[in-house]
């Protein structure tokens, strides 16, 4: 398995994966995403097989729970569920593909990371990755099936620890504070600072700034002292 960091030229595939064998045939996926919306960083996905009897309680869709109550549930579906699966695609593919066809790709990902092919995958929304078997898509899945609900524990809770590694590296965005989701906040900083290496162009706001750089924005930020060159530890390789 691989690792790659969004903002580097590598394709990123599947992160991490886990295990239990219990004995129990005919697995049920359930598959959801996190990070369809931010400007930056990349999306991911993740894939849970619950057993029948997992003893996983409060199991919610991510949005609804705290960043602690996250955590902590994301420690207990890695340790009790069956088997599990993270998989991502970059901010790369997000450009190329568009945010739908990558996120759909990076749930593939995840559920072809499993050590056995499930016999259903359940995916929140109203459509799913292309898969060999059968793919049930659920409106609302995130919080009526416990398995698609820990799925998105997951994949949410993955994402962050990301951002976190990405908010070392390109500090004055904050994307420790909103995880690059579009807030007002990150907007201010992204017209002030530029577009990174992190930022997704193919997304409204971050091309306006990035043609607004390629019509003279960017020298005058960086002779104001305000770019990426000056606030960014790795200098000026950062800005794009």
């Amino acid at each position: 398995m691989s690792r790659s960091l969004s903002g580097r030229r590598e394709v990123c595939t599947t992160l991490v994966l886990g295990e239990r064998d219990d004995g129990v045939s005919g697995w049920i996926c359930g598959v959801d995403e996190a990070g369809r919306g931010p400007l930056a960083g990349p999306v991911y996905a993740a894939c849970v097989v619950l057993g029948p009897d997992h003893g996983i309680t409060g199991l919610a869709d991510s949005k609804t729970l705290g960043e602690a109550r996250r955590n902590r549930l994301a420690a207990a579906i890695r340790s009790h569920s069956l088997a599990w699966a993270i998989g991502v695609a970059s901010v790369e593919e997000i450009d190329r593909l568009n945010i739908l066809q990558a996120s759909l790709l990076a749930m593939q990902r995840a559920v072809e990371a499993l050590p056995r092919r499930p016999e259903r995958v359940l995916v929140d929304g109203n459509r799913g990755p292309r898969l060999e078997g059968v793919v049930i898509p659920i409106v609302g899945g995130d919080r009526l099936v416990p398995a698609i609900s820990a799925a998105s524990i997951l994949a949410k809770t993955a994402r962050d620890a990301e951002m976190l590694v990405l908010h070392r590296r390109y500090p004055c965005y904050g994307f420790d504070r909103h995880k690059g989701y579009p807030t007002k906040a990150h907007v201010a900083a992204l017209e002030r600072h530029g577009v990174s290496l992190v930022h997704r162009r193919s997304f409204a706001p971050v091309m306006r700034v990035a043609r607004a750089d390629a019509a003279g924005g960017a020298p005058e930020r960086l002779a104001h002292g305000n770019g990426p060159a000056e606030e960014f530890a790795r200098g000026t390789d950062a800005i794009v």
